[in-house]
């Protein structure tokens, strides 16, 4: 990289001058880089501020997070999605305390031995916490440097081409300008504000007039999509919930009874019936919809009035749903239909 002092320089002083105030750069402790790195996985800056300061307040450390139930982590964690994040965020955690003696590791092989960290997580540990030359490409930094350079290297290949930019130092200054000129200036959706990049005048995508064709994205296959039907069971104040199984989607998590496919109202009672909840009449019947990020499912939820409470379910009462028990956004929104 020819121009990689004037590069970094340009950076530095862009990023010392204008980045945004976030709660996780206030400090270079490992455990908050780490958390905030996790909760931003597919989830908006704003939307991670809120669950980020909630579960530090319940959590303070690595050694309170490796000793609290799971179900207590996963409660934290309801609405951000992707649940598998903080089952392995808890598993890091106790590696950190049975392996490392409670200490956060401070080398890149040790931080990406970490369950549930990959190569983007652990260089951006350990540059931002540690000040070691580890690049982190995610897709902020892929669409910077493959427009800035007009070519499609894998992030692998970029990390390796950004590796002269990093020996100018401020390793972790240098991770942080390169991930925010892709989140606020080189955005992912929308035309980019040229007009506010430190680097416009040598970026070869714009002097190209090729934009638009960085970086190279293979066409999204269409969402397969699931049909359900989804039962709303109460007796007397309490609604029925039980726990999915262990592998596949929101593995381990609560969720509703529901059975695969549309049922007519007949089937829902005579399936009401083999559960043993002895259905009344339906209340009613609303329809939903819950878009994953590699399926849809459509369900239909039918809530019934049941006369008995049988042990296959956890009968769950309104303070214990919001306490205790987390339930996926694709089930709790229908709670409020």
């Amino acid at each position: 990289m020819d121009n990689a002092k004037q590069i970094f320089e340009r950076l530095l002083a862009w990023y010392r001058a204008s980045h945004r105030a976030l709660p996780w750069r206030e400090d270079r402790d490992p455990y908050h880089v780490w958390l905030s790195e996790v909760m931003l996985q597919q989830t908006r800056v704003e939307t991670v501020k809120t669950y980020y300061a909630r579960f530090l307040q319940a959590f303070p450390t690595i050694a309170s997070l490796a000793a609290a139930p799971t179900e207590a982590c996963e409660k934290l964690w309801e609405g951000l999605g992707y649940y598998r994040r903080v089952r392995n965020l808890q598993k890091g955690a106790r590696q950190v305390m049975d392996e490392h003696g409670g200490v956060f590791p401070q080398t890149y092989d040790e931080i990406l031995s970490l369950c549930g960290v990959g190569d983007y997580t652990a260089g951006a540990i350990a540059s931002i916490c540690f000040g070691l030359p580890t690049p982190a490409v995610d897709g902020n930094v892929e669409r910077v440097y493959a427009r800035l350079f007009a070519e499609q290297p894998t992030r692998k290949q970029i990390a390796e081409k950004l590796r002269p930019l990093y020996a100018q130092g401020n390793c972790g200054e240098l991770t942080q300008a390169l991930m925010e000129l892709g989140a606020v200036v080189c955005v992912p959706n929308g035309a980019p504000h040229c007009e506010l990049c430190p680097l416009a005048d040598i970026c070869k995508a714009r002097a190209q007039d090729a934009i638009a064709l960085f970086p190279r994205r293979k066409p999204k296959k269409p969402n397969p999509v699931e049909e359900k039907t989804v039962f709303l069971l109460t007796c007397g104040d309490r609604i029925a919930l039980r726990k999915r199984t262990d592998q596949g989607l929101l593995a381990g998590l609560w969720e509703l009874p529901n059975v695969e496919g549309f049922l007519t109202v007949e089937q829902m009672l005579r399936q009401a019936e083999r559960w043993g909840v002895h259905p009344l009449a339906p209340q009613k019947i609303v329809q939903a919809q819950h878009v994953f990020t590699h399926r849809t499912w459509r369900m239909q939820c039918c809530f019934l009035t049941c006369a008995a409470a049988p042990d296959d379910f956890v009968w769950a009462t309104a303070a214990e749903l919001d306490d205790t028990y987390a339930l996926p956004t694709a089930f709790r929104k229908l709670l409020s239909m």
